[in-house]
C-alpha cells in the first residue's frame, strides 16, 4: 500500500539546500515526489510511498537541513500520483 502527503514547509527554508536535503531523505526512504520553493518562501513537498517511511520524512521535515530554521509543517493526504523518481523543483 502507498500514500501520498502534500506538505509546506514555514521558515527559512529557502536558500539552505533544503530542497536537495529533502530530495537525499526522501531517496533514503524511497519515496517518490518533488520538492519545490514557492513564491512566497516556502517549500512544497509532496512524497509517496509506504506510510511509514511518508512519514518519517514528514517529521524529517521539522528538522530540515543544518542552516534550516523551520517554523511550520502543514501536511495533508494528497490524491495517489505516480512518480518515477523524487525529484527537486
Amino acid at each position: 500500500m502507498t500514500i501520498c502527503k502534500r506538505c509546506r514547509v514555514s521558515g527559512r527554508v529557502q536558500g539552505v539546500f533544503f530542497r536537495a536535503s529533502t530530495q537525499e531523505q526522501a531517496i533514503q526512504y524511497n519515496l517518490t515526489g518533488y520538492a519545490k520553493n514557492l513564491l512566497d518562501g516556502d517549500v512544497e513537498v509532496l512524497a509517496c510511498g509506504e506510510p511509514q517511511a511518508v512519514e518519517a520524512l514528514c517529521d524529517w521535515l521539522w528538522q530540515g537541513p543544518r542552516h534550516a530554521r523551520v517554523e511550520k509543517v502543514v501536511c495533508t493526504e494528497a490524491e495517489q500520483t505516480t512518480f518515477r523518481e523524487f525529484t527537486t523543483r
